[in-house]
C-alpha cells in the first residue's frame, strides 16, 4: 500500500472516485448540449445553464457511484488480484476498507438522487424512472452484466444514448434524429475505452470467468473491433452535423479521427501494462471528440460554415 494515502482519509477517496474518468461522464452532456444549443437558436427557446450544469453534475456524481461499485465488487469477487494490469484500485489497494467503501456508495447513490431529482422541473417526473433504471444498471453492470459480456451494450446505452438524447430532451424539451445518432456515435467512442480496457485484461479475465467481447472472440478481434468503433462514429459524427449544421462543419471530425487511427497504431504494438498509456490516449479521443462536435456546431453559428 503507498504509504503516502491514508486509509479512508481524503486522498483515498479521491482516488477511489477515479477523476481521470470524469471527461467521460462530460463527454455525453457535451454532445447533448451542443445539439440543443443549435436548435434552441433557430427554434426559437433559452438555453437554461441550470439545467445543463445539473445534467453534468448528475452525470459525474453517477460515474464516481460506479467506480466505487466497480471498486468494492471487483474486490470482493476476487477480480482485482495481484498480477491486475490497470491502475491500482482503492480496496485492493486497502485505502478504503470494504465496510467504508459500502456507505461511500450509499452516500454517491444518495448525492445522485438528490441532484437528478431537480431536473424533472425541466423534463417532467417521467424522469425519475430514467434515473432509477441508471442507478439499477450502475449496480448491474459490475455485479453480473459484465461478466456475461454485455458490457459494451451498456456502455453504448448509458454513456451514449441515454445521456445524450436525455440532455438534449431536458435542455430542447424534445427529442430528436440527430441526438439519436450522436447517441449512438458517443456510444461507439466510448466503447473504445472498454475496448482496450478489456483487451488489457483478457487473460486475467478468462482465468475470473470474466466472458467479456475480447475473451470471448479474441484479441485480434478486439483490435480490429477498436479501430472500426472510431470508425462508426465519426461516421455518424459527420452525418449529424450534416443533418443540423452542414456538411463541411462535419469535416472537425478529422480532428479525432486521426487521434483515435494514432492510438489504434499503438494498441496493436503494446501488451499488458504498457496499454495503461492507450488507455489513456482513448480517453482523451473521447473528450476530444465531444469538444469537435460542439465547435462543428458553433462554426455554423458564428464562423459562417
Amino acid at each position: 500500500m503507498n504509504k503516502k494515502v491514508r486509509t479512508n482519509g481524503l486522498l483515498a477517496w479521491v482516488l477511489a472516485s477515479r477523476p481521470k474518468t470524469l471527461t467521460g461522464a462530460a463527454t455525453p452532456v457535451i454532445i447533448g448540449a451542443a445539439l440543443a444549443w443549435k436548435f434552441l437558436s433557430e427554434f426559437g427557446g433559452t438555453f437554461s445553464w441550470m439545467a445543463f450544469l445539473l445534467c453534468l453534475l448528475f452525470a459525474f456524481v453517477m460515474q464516481i457511484d460506479a467506480n466505487f461499485v466497480n471498486d468494492y465488487y471487483d474486490y470482493k469477487k476476487g477480480t482485482d488480484r495481484e498480477d491486475r494490469l490497470g491502475p491500482e484500485r482503492a480496496c485492493a489497494q486497502g485505502w478504503i476498507t470494504p465496510t467504508a467503501m459500502k456507505w461511500g456508495i450509499g452516500a454517491a447513490t444518495v448525492l445522485s438522487c438528490a441532484v437528478g431529482l431537480p431536473l424533472v422541473m425541466f423534463g417532467g417526473w417521467w424522469l425519475i424512472a430514467v434515473g432509477a433504471l441508471c442507478v439499477i444498471f450502475c449496480f448491474l453492470y459490475t455485479t453480473c452484466l459484465s461478466y456475461r459480456g454485455y458490457g459494451d451494450v451498456l456502455v453504448l446505452l448509458f454513456f451514449g444514448l441515454v445521456p445524450v438524447c436525455l440532455t438534449f430532451y431536458i435542455l430542447a424539451g424534445c427529442f430528436s434524429a440527430a441526438s439519436v445518432m450522436m447517441g449512438l456515435a458517443c456510444g461507439l467512442a466510448t466503447d473504445c475505452l472498454l475496448m482496450v480496457n478489456n483487451y488489457r485484461d483478457r487473460h486475467q479475465d478468462a482465468v475470473s470467468g470474466k466472458r467479456t467481447v475480447v475473451v470471448r472472440w479474441g484479441g485480434r478481434t478486439a483490435l480490429m473491433l477498436y479501430r472500426w468503433l472510431g470508425l462508426a462514429a465519426s461516421c455518424l459524427f459527420y452525418l449529424s452535423c450534416s443533418a443540423v449544421a452542414s456538411a463541411s462543419s462535419g469535416v472537425f471530425v478529422l480532428i479525432y479521427l486521426t487521434l483515435h487511427l494514432k492510438t489504434a497504431y499503438l494498441m496493436e504494438k503494446l501488451d499488458g501494462r504498457e496499454l495503461n498509456a492507450v488507455l489513456g490516449a482513448t480517453a482523451r479521443n473521447i473528450f476530444v471528440f465531444a469538444l469537435v462536435f460542439a465547435l462543428s456546431v458553433a462554426s455554423t453559428m458564428f464562423g459562417g460554415f
